[in-house]
């Protein structure tokens, strides 16, 4: 099959497309036969040699998929060969096909087309287990989410309004923001031009955040907790502003805040599957009925996966980039 290789670790430049063997599902896997792969931060981050794969899984970039049922290994009930389908992967997505743990397949929502549908696992995934799962966002909370142009950020957007909060967001260009704007978000701030704490807080009459979802990590810490709302909970998923940080327990007892880190590659497939199985009931719906819709850039052949990634390092793009087999 074709794949994407990686030539040691570094730039884009070191990824290219070779052939290597076909995988084979085993006990309660499905094999897919690719349509479109997702790209996600974290795949850049792999590509350095920042995050490996789980033990056990693919070391081929790439977690999220949309494709046909192929095949299905020992066990597996409720699919059949050709069936269309989208995927949360550990890895593996960057080629033609790949194995998935039966419970991390979804079905396609009504209404989207089988290549865009590699853009719904991994964001759909990520904002209903962070933001509603974990974090328990409620009708009328105010929400912060950070890159509110990105993947997850206009997913969280769109998905946080229609469950009826009041959504703040920011983002680094005008067009960026009135973008967030025009798909749900209340309020969109210029991270380069204002504080986001002093926004937040003239937004919400001096109350704060009750959620905030953040990809920054340390560069963001401090004023996360500053910007949250009394017994508001900060979601910590990536580290696009490093991993060490000082924190303010005492301000944070005051606020009778939580802080929380989480990641959902490494997580055991029963809670992914639980995660799955969760979107499935309660994020498919709005999909399918264009109250959320998922938010693509641009698609690119998977021989384009040095060009794909120079795109999304750069941050010039809107939503998710797909990589097309």
């Amino acid at each position: 099959m074709r794949a994407v290789i990686a030539d040691g670790t570094g730039g884009p430049e070191i990824l290219s497309v070779s052939e290597l063997p076909d995988p084979e599902p085993g006990p309660g896997e499905v094999l897919l036969d690719v349509a479109a792969a997702g790209l996600n931060r974290a795949d850049l981050l792999q590509r350095r040699g920042f995050y490996p794969p789980p033990p056990g899984a693919s070391d081929v970039i790439g977690m999220e998929c949309s494709g046909t049922v192929a095949a299905l290994g020992e066990g597996v009930t409720g699919w059949s060969v050709g069936d269309e389908v989208c995927a949360l992967l550990a890895g593996g997505g960057y080629a033609a096909k790949v194995v998935v743990p039966v419970g991390q397949v979804m079905p396609v929502p009504t209404g989207v087309d089988l290549v865009t549908a590699a853009a719904l696992p991994e964001v759909a995934a990520t904002v209903w287990s962070n933001v509603f799962m974990v974090a328990g966002l409620r009708e009328d909370d105010t929400f912060l989410v950070h890159g509110g142009a990105g993947g997850i950020g206009t997913f969280a957007i769109q998905l946080a309004h229609a469950l009826g909060a009041r959504v703040l967001t920011t983002g680094g260009t005008p067009e960026k923001l009135e973008y967030c704007r025009s798909i749900g978000a209340d309020v969109a701030i210029d991270y380069r031009e204002q504080d986001f704490v002093e926004e937040v807080r003239a937004a919400t009459d001096g109350r704060g955040a009750d959620v905030i979802l953040d990809n920054m990590g340390a560069k963001y810490l401090g004023r996360n907790v500053d910007a949250l709302a009394i017994e508001g909970r900060l979601v910590v998923i990536g580290m696009q502003g490093g991993t060490k940080a000082e924190l303010d327990l005492g301000k944070l007892l005051t606020k009778r805040g939580a802080v929380i880190a989480t990641s959902l590659r490494a997580r055991p497939v029963e809670g992914k599957s639980a995660i799955c199985a969760g979107v499935v009931e309660h994020v498919w719906p709005l999909v399918a009925d264009g109250t959320v819709k998922p938010v693509v850039h641009g698609t690119m052949p998977l021989e384009d996966v040095v060009a794909a990634h120079e795109l999304m390092e750069s941050g010039a793009h809107t939503g998710k980039i797909l990589l097309t087999l």
